[in-house]
């Protein structure tokens, strides 16, 4: 299966296959030459070897360069490694980096890529749910910093996204039910028709049935290639995306990042993001219900850890790079297809931080 991100001269296709079709189908966007495979100590074992023999198959000359894997090492240090050893190897403006890994290693590369020789051509081949349906499309690049994710980086378009479903095999259960926060995310945008087949699929999704599967990877993907087409840096309609994130971003700085999943996160914030909708009467209690029971189906958490405070939390988000001018914006839920943004108060991100934490839990802010 293919579909296309269409933003002109930078457009590139998305394609759902299998691993060993990386060679000849990189050698359709670039022809043969120099080419750096990039992944991580955890993916490398396991596939680094049949992505090399297919690169090589098709009349590339690859080279394997591995990075340390995880949300912890996202960071500039991890960055200025790989681009170090970039330009050890002599790379050149004809060179193609090919990213191998998850989410991390994807924005890392792609980072690299953006600022190596001011920019190299970069492939993007996920080997996780989460990769696949968000984090490899769009061109979104960068590293964390201990202020916050994602604050140091570039909007960078792939050549190339190359989905190598059969790589899911291998993903440990909990990697897997991360990916699924995406998931939920895009069928809480895309609308009722994308929110209610998820509800009637969770356990076949969670099952990995192979054309269930692929029909909920496909509908983000083609949701989320037509968002980036119509507004490739985020000045707009983009901006949807994050929904989850304002609050998922602010736990997983607050918990330390790596210890909460980033798709965990993103559950957990679209639930918090909701609540505010229903303290405003934009939506009912119901519809909070229902994220909470479709969540839970999906084997994501519905809460966040008890010892967080409702306080800790509304200052973390202090840090979110969506803030402008001391006003920050959020894409808030009100329902499926129902998600727009809004300035929010500190008191209605205190509201929303209660609905996340037990009740036991719950501090004033």
């Amino acid at each position: 299966m293919e579909l296309s991100v269409n933003l002109g001269a930078r457009s590139y296709p998305i394609v759902l296959g299998r691993l060993g079709q990386l060679g000849v189908r990189l050698a359709r966007e670039r022809a043969p030459g120099r080419c750096v495979l990039v992944s991580n100590e955890v993916v490398a074992p396991l596939y680094a070897q049949t992505a090399l023999a297919s690169l090589e198959g098709a009349g590339f000359e690859p080279t394997l360069v591995q990075i340390p894997d995880g949300e912890a090492n996202k960071t500039l240090a991890t960055w200025q490694g790989l681009v170090a050893r970039l330009l050890e190897l002599g790379v050149d403006r004809q060179t193609t980096l090919v990213s191998l890994g998850g989410g991390v290693t994807g924005d890392i590369v792609g980072f690299a890529a953006s600022s190596t020789l001011r920019g190299l051509s970069f492939v993007q081949v996920p080997t996780t749910l989460l990769a696949m349906v968000d984090a490899s499309v769009g061109g979104k690049t960068g590293v964390n910093t201990p202020q916050g994710k994602n604050l140091v980086g570039a909007f960078y378009q792939p050549i190339l996204v190359l989905a190598a479903m059969d790589t899911l095999a291998t993903l440990s259960p909990e990697e897997f039910r991360c990916g699924l926060g995406e998931v939920l995310k895009h069928a809480v945008l895309e609308g009722p028709d994308f929110f209610e087949w998820l509800a009637c699929n969770a356990q076949a999704v969670l099952a990995q049935e192979p054309g269930v599967l692929e029909q909920a990877i496909a509908r983000c993907c083609a949701y989320k290639a037509e968002i980036v087409a119509q507004d490739e840096r985020e000045g707009g309609i983009r901006a949807l995306l994050n929904c989850g994130h304002t609050l998922g971003h602010a736990l997983e700085r607050e918990l330390g990042f790596g210890s909460l999943r980033h798709g965990e996160a993103v559950a957990i914030g679209i639930i918090g993001e909701a609540a505010i909708c229903v303290a405003r009467g934009h939506a009912p209690t119901a519809w909070l219900e229902a994220l909470r029971t479709l969540t839970m189906a999906l084997g994501l958490p519905i809460q966040a850890p008890g010892h967080l405070r409702v306080s800790a939390i509304v200052q973390s988000t202090r840090h979110d790079k969506k803030r402008a001018h001391g006003i920050l914006t959020a894409a808030l839920p009100a329902g499926p297809g129902r998600v727009t943004l809004s300035a929010v108060t500190p008191a209605e991100l205190s509201v929303a931080a209660q609905a996340i934490l037990p009740p036991e839990a719950e501090c004033p802010s």
